[in-house]
């Protein structure tokens, strides 16, 4: 893994972080538990496996998950100096992807 992805990474669970700290700290630490035990993805794993933190969200959120997704973005967008784009239709991973691709452009 390079340089760029492991910075990425970095900035990804930082955001994480971010979005779902709005929740308080006692909220974000319940939704990591239950994402390891229900789902055996670590906060660590969470860039490699979107798509299953995403569909965690949706467990246990239902359609609010979107109001954190949307948090999470808007703040990896700002972490790597990209405008934030909205596109509500977009789906998470598809996001996160973009964005993934739009940093290994940067120079």
């Amino acid at each position: 893994m390079g340089e760029k992805e492991r910075d990425f990474e970095k900035l990804f669970i930082e955001a994480v972080d971010e979005g779902l700290g709005t929740l308080g700290e006692s909220g974000k630490h319940m939704i990591f538990f239950h994402l390891d035990k229900s789902y055996s993805v670590k906060k660590h794993d969470i860039p490699k496996r979107p798509e299953v933190f995403a569909e965690g969200l949706k467990k246990i959120f239902g359609a609010g998950a979107s109001v954190l997704e949307k948090l999470i973005v808007k703040s990896l967008y700002s972490k790597l100096g990209l405008e934030y784009e909205n596109v509500e239709t977009r789906p998470f991973v598809d996001c996160v992807n973009y964005v993934r691709e739009a940093n290994d452009c940067k120079k």
